[in-house]
């Protein structure tokens, strides 16, 4: 027994020996799929950020250049000197604003109620919310603005706020995260005689960290970059909003300011950066979480 014990270690470790190389060797590939896709994801930023400090004409180069050769910031102080920047930056964060804290109060609420409480009608309503994910936007939008001209909030902050206060991903988000939340919890703050207000807002709120985050930074980026409804609800311009006053100075020439375009869209998305590296913690979590009993 004394003579075999090491002889199975022994081809054991050569096993391990012999197939572990194998397995790092060829590894190299699935390295080189993950620095393609970061080369995807990452270059189009790095190329919209240099970019903003070329000029125009460096921009329409044949071939193009990567470094600009001439940096220069004149893209950025003419967009902050001929551009209403603070009104419109303003629209752009009470809408985004307002349709996030809406999305976060009333998605939780109708994901507490499906998840949580038992009503009649309480499948055929949650699928009814799992249908309209499969509806594509541009469906709903002709009736959509129909409705928002009949009640006379074309051109106003509600026009572009109420539509987008409920959605129904966030929904679904919100519901399978509080499913995970066990029952017992629950039933013991009945028993001591807390009411359903209060286990939403003290007990099953508190524990929604990670999804709430997670329904933020997607509900303020989607409402920071809509760029359709704010084109056709905002008539005059004191109602545009940042992404719609960019993309409309920028093209109101006989040509198109590249340049300027890039310096808009680099000031358009850092808020959004912003938001994402405060939550990104909270938004790992809430992705990896949500669903798991």
């Amino acid at each position: 027994m004394s003579t075999l014990a090491p002889a199975r270690g022994g081809s054991g470790a050569d096993s391990t020996t012999r197939t572990g190389p194998r397995r790092g060797g060829n590894g190299w590939w699935l390295y080189g799929l993950l620095i393609i896709g970061v080369i995807l994801l990452v270059g189009p930023f790095i190329w919209m950020v240099l970019g903003s400090i070329k000029t125009t004409g460096e921009l329409r180069q044949v071939p193009p250049t990567w470094l600009p050769q001439k940096p220069t910031l004149a893209n950025y102080t003419d967009l902050l000197d001929r551009l209403s920047f603070a009104r419109f930056f303003f629209n752009s964060a009470i809408v985004a604003a307002a349709v996030t804290a809406g999305n976060v109060i009333f998605c939780s609420m109708l994901g507490y109620a499906l998840a949580k409480l038992s009503f009649p009608g309480k499948r055929i309503l949650f699928a009814v919310v799992l249908g309209t994910l499969m509806v594509p936007a541009i469906v709903t939008f002709m009736p959509l603005f129909v409705l928002v001209a009949n009640l006379n909030l074309v051109n106003t902050h509600a026009g572009l706020i109420l539509p987008f206060l409920v959605g129904a991903f966030g929904v679904f988000l919100m519901r399978q995260f509080i499913g995970g939340i066990p029952d017992e919890l629950l039933d013991a703050a009945r028993v001591d005689g807390a009411g359903e207000h209060y286990i939403f807002w003290r007990i099953v709120m508190p524990l929604c960290g990670p999804a709430i985050a997670t329904l933020t930074i997607l509900t303020f980026l989607g409402s920071w970059n809509s760029f359709l409804w704010p084109l056709v609800v905002a008539n005059t311009e004191d109602m545009y909003t940042l992404p719609v006053a960019i993309a409309l100075f920028a093209t109101g020439q006989q040509e198109t300011n590249i340049a300027l375009l890039m310096a808009g869209s680099v000031v358009v998305i850092l808020p959004v950066l912003i938001v994402f590296i405060l939550l990104q913690r909270y938004f790992t979590q809430g992705i990896a979480m949500t669903g798991i009993k």
